[in-house]
């Protein structure tokens, strides 16, 4: 088995309304890239928030009370804690710097997602903005490969990720958070091992896999390569979703 990862080249800067489809097809020619069947995209989130309008000025934000609360408590802006708290479900712990939360998409993590690296300040230079995450990333995933897949012919599979850190573990690591056209997991409960042993409790998480690979190949400062081709994933393509890798809470351990 053989997995290559290529960053296109040629992305432009993403802007609210840009077609994402159409950019990376046209980054794909000017990578010499010609799709086949079984290929996968991978895109960072920031590029598919930023075309899908998710950008938001700090300005037009007003805090409430809570969020004045809780911005004292950790140490952080009102205006961007007030945004935390509508992109989440509830949080689960907050220390200053730091606020932990179950996102409405569900799953746990950071300061809700919401980043300042690599966001235009647009026109003005005093003006802040942060980026949310995408409303519904499976639904940008299957849109943008359903419009690849149409202009290529080619069987294909999506994924939008994001940097997210781990329990007990030090730095983040690229994580799928929504994806189509491949599956989330790969159950192997039944297969044999190496000595004939029956595997009884392996389930592969080969988006978050691919995901952190990728990830490596994007980089997380100025690098400019937000999407990523895969070609030799070694699992057959078939619908997943994000749903798939949210672990229910009465299994969580660590809350």
């Amino acid at each position: 088995m053989s997995l290559s990862l290529s960053p296109l080249t040629g992305m432009p800067l993403v802007a609210a309304g840009d077609d994402l489809a159409a950019l990376i097809a046209s980054s794909l020619g000017a990578s010499g890239i010609a799709l086949e069947d079984n290929d996968i995209l991978i895109l960072g989130q920031k590029i598919v928030s930023k075309a899908e309008g998710r950008q938001v000025r700090l300005a037009a934000v007003t805090p409430g009370q809570r969020a004045r609360e809780i911005a004292e408590l950790v140490e952080k802006d009102p205006r961007v804690v007030e945004l935390m708290l509508g992109e989440s479900r509830t949080i689960l712990r907050a220390r200053p710097g730091t606020i932990i939360v179950e996102h409405r998409l569900g799953f746990i993590c950071a300061n809700a997602g919401i980043d300042h690296s690599n966001v235009s300040q647009g026109e003005d230079a005093h003006e802040e903005f942060v980026l949310l995450l995408p409303q519904d990333p499976d639904r940008s995933a299957a849109a943008i490969r359903m419009a690849l897949e149409a202009s290529s012919g080619k069987r294909l599979g999506v994924m939008v990720i994001d940097s997210h850190g781990r329990a007990w573990r030090v730095g983040t690591v690229g994580t799928c958070i929504g994806l189509s056209g491949l599956p989330a997991l790969v159950d192997q409960r039944g297969w044999k091992d190496l000595f004939g042993h029956t595997l009884r409790s392996t389930i592969v998480g080969v988006a978050d896999e691919l995901a952190a690979a990728a990830s490596l190949v994007m980089g997380q400062a100025g690098e400019g390569t937000p999407v990523v081709h895969a070609r030799g994933f070694p699992y057959p393509l078939q619908d997943g979703s994000l749903r798939d890798m949210i672990r229910p809470i009465e299994q969580d351990l660590f809350r």
